[in-house]
């Protein structure tokens, strides 16, 4: 499979417009949806092979979980290794990219004295677990500060190795922010790492479906990302990779039957679990071809260049200034917007959502207030248009 690049030249005919791609979706019409980012949306097609499954499983459950499971997940995860460019077996399905964070943090053999370096823009919840699990170990979990706003991306490894010491055991960051819906420099940070020795685990909870990935060409050594955000597959899907030359100390949650084998390997240990719904994970190649067939490189470059034309004009009407240029080098279909903070974060989200329908987060980074606008497929020029007219108003009343 070629690797997808954001810029794919293709003609403005063969692109479904967003009024055409919204009959797809479940979403609620009377609600303005800029908030793709926090948990997705899956599209009906991909939804209903996801019910399917479901009910194939309640048909005759002991042949289901008994007898086809481990086959049919083979299969997804062979779909799914190719999107992402690496072999089967050094990929297994969880439940959510903090899954992966976890069984990755509570199997690496943290000793008293170790290091687990990451940033100030890292997802909280990732976060915690590193600071739980560095405290239990005696180890030391570091939010390296990264300066805002960001300048070059060069800017950024440097500022993060201002935070490498000898104890540096290894070095965790997302792939794309959270908080700030930054891309981060991860083949950069990952290349500098592996020569000097440092594990590298990458966080891609917003990544798949949002950028193309090639984890193979990107020199990662673990990476875990969600296929229910972007991707738009079913809620509860999600997957870890691992590099072969690590895969031996890479536990499981839980510790199951797929640790039954003498032989037992990453795969096995991780996708011989007890009872529990698969149908998530199956439907991620549904996910794969309806992006496919809806000419999904082409719906992201529409989508950046509908997002950042519209930062820069937010920008410049409430006077406020980006937190990193409009480009692909720095966002895709999700970034901030920076507004002004005459008003507390929990004013403007509430009034966006009561008053005007615009379900959208509103976040703070230091002293700077932001809301983060994600364009899907299905967002049209009416929904900015939308949330434009709102905070204009708002900030219009305000002063």
């Amino acid at each position: 499979m070629a690797t997808e690049t954001l810029d794919t030249p293709v003609s403005p005919e063969a692109i479904e417009s967003p009024e055409e791609l919204k009959q797809f979706y479940l979403l609620d019409p009377d609600i303005t949806f800029l908030n793709h980012g926090s948990f997705g949306a899956c599209p009906i097609p991909v939804f209903e092979q996801y019910q399917a499954w479901q009910r194939e499983l309640e048909r005759q459950p002991v042949l289901f979980i008994g007898r086809r499971q481990d086959g049919l997940l083979n299969a997804a995860r062979a779909r799914l290794a190719e999107f992402v460019h690496v072999e089967p077996d050094d990929l297994v399905y969880v439940t959510n990219a903090t899954v992966g964070v976890n069984i990755v943090a509570r199997s690496i053999a943290l000793e008293p004295g170790d290091e687990v370096l990451g940033t100030s823009l890292e997802y909280g919840a990732c976060d915690l677990t590193w600071k739980h699990l560095c405290a239990k170990a005696g180890a030391t979990y570091i939010r390296q500060d990264i300066p805002v706003p960001f300048t070059t991306q060069e800017a950024i490894v440097e500022a993060l190795w201002q935070g490498v010491t000898p104890r540096t055991k290894a070095i965790f960051l997302s792939h794309i922010t959270s908080g700030t819906a930054v891309i981060l420099p991860v083949e950069a940070i990952c290349a500098r790492a592996r020569a000097e020795g440092i594990l590298t685990v990458i966080d891609g909870a917003h990544a798949p479906g949002q950028v193309p990935l090639d984890l193979t060409a990107m020199g990662v050594d673990i990476y875990t990302g969600n296929c229910h955000k972007w991707l738009q597959a079913p809620k509860g899907a999600a997957f870890l990779y691992v590099r072969p030359e690590h895969q031996s100390w890479i536990e499981s949650e839980p510790i199951s039957w797929g640790w039954a084998r003498e032989d037992h390997t990453f795969v096995t240990r991780n996708q011989g679990q007890a009872t529990r719904d698969v149908s998530a994970y199956l439907s991620v190649p549904a996910a794969i071809d309806f992006q496919q067939e809806h000419n999904w490189p082409a719906v992201r470059a529409r989508c950046h260049a509908m997002l950042a034309a519209f930062r820069d004009r937010m920008h410049a009407q409430l006077g406020t200034e980006p937190f990193y240029p409009s480009s692909p080098e720095w966002f895709s279909q999700m970034a901030l917007v920076s507004v002004p903070s005459t008003l507390d974060a929990a004013t403007l989200h509430t009034r966006l959502y009561e008053e005007f329908g615009v379900e959208i987060p509103v976040t703070m980074y230091g002293d700077r207030m932001f809301v983060r606008v994600s364009v899907q497929g299905y967002t049209s020029e009416h929904d900015l248009a939308t949330l434009e007219a709102a905070l204009l108003t708002i900030y219009d009343e305000a002063a």
